[in-house]
């Protein structure tokens, strides 16, 4: 078959389907969830996740969060990296400059060790060139 001819189709892409976004629950609604799922008989639980497109992992990350920090831990976070401290930067860039001299010490010593090996050698040439 050719492109050209009529049996092919454009698929015209549904515009809601195009740009996905990640779902955000607020911190009420996250508590309203738990408390609903708590209520839950045995078994019925997969049959509501699924009704309200969760998983049972967003679950369990939302009672650790609410336990270790309580109704501060449901609130969303900015996503990403947390942004470092001037301090905690500054004392890696020491920490990397540190070693970094200790490197060059640590070749410096081994220089000087070669240099009073070859003055040895030398000297000792010298000696048995004057006997």
């Amino acid at each position: 078959m050719s492109p050209d001819s009529p049996t092919t189709a454009e698929i015209a892409p549904d515009p809601q389907l195009e740009k996905r976004t990640r779902r955000r629950f607020s911190a009420p609604e996250k508590l309203r969830l738990l408390a609903q799922a708590d209520a839950l008989a045995h078994g019925e639980q997969g049959a509501w996740l699924r009704r309200n497109g969760l998983y049972a992992a967003q679950l369990s990350a939302w009672r650790k969060q609410q336990t270790e920090h309580g109704l501060e831990g449901l609130q969303s976070q900015a996503p990403g990296r947390k942004a470092a401290d001037p301090r905690e930067r500054r004392i890696e860039q020491l920490q990397r400059e540190n070693s970094r001299l200790q490197r060059r010490a640590e070749v410096a010593e081994q220089l000087v060790e070669l240099q009073k090996k070859v003055f040895q050698l030398v000297e000792k040439a010298q000696q048995e060139k004057r006997s």
